[in-house]
């Protein structure tokens, strides 16, 4: 079942990329995710580890929250940084629970809040994230989980 979800979505991405509708062509880009899958399966490659495709309904989602989120602090530290009076920075250590019940959910929590100007993960453990937060307002937004809610991670308690 696997190796045909993997089939499908790569002739879908095919598709995308060639735009051709002529019958040849279809058929040519048909042989050819078919063979594709054929050595995917010979390798012993195709797995549930190798793309979730169970989270790519999620992904757009995610995707507009975090650009959203990036583009917020981007702004906040560059207020920090060109402004002398005002806002200042506040760094501080917090310790933010995990409701991420699998690896790959806790490792794009991680990466998320990396790519997130002013933040950064310093140690992951099984349930618990140490961050590093330039100020007091990015870590108390971490510590509401709006991020950890957002992952598309399948096995999150709500």
């Amino acid at each position: 079942m696997m190796a045909f979800k993997y089939g499908v979505l790569l002739f879908v991405f095919w598709f995308l990329l060639s735009g051709h509708f002529e019958p040849l062509l279809l058929l040519l880009g048909l042989a050819s995710v078919m063979l594709t899958i054929f050595l995917m399966k010979r390798m012993n490659v195709i797995d549930h580890e190798s793309y979730p495709l169970h989270l790519s309904s999620r992904f757009p989602a995610f995707l507009v929250y975090i650009f959203r989120e990036i583009g917020k602090a981007n702004i906040d530290v560059i207020k920090r940084i060109v402004t002398y009076r005002g806002k200042f920075i506040s760094p501080q250590l917090v310790e933010i629970t995990l409701p991420q019940k699998t690896d790959l959910g806790r490792a794009i929590y991680a990466n998320a809040i990396t790519l997130t100007p002013g933040t950064v993960s310093v140690e992951l453990a099984k349930d618990k994230i140490i961050v590093h937060a330039l100020t007091k307002e990015a870590a108390d937004d971490l510590s509401t989980g709006n991020m950890a809610k957002a992952i598309p991670d399948q096995a999150i308690n709500k």
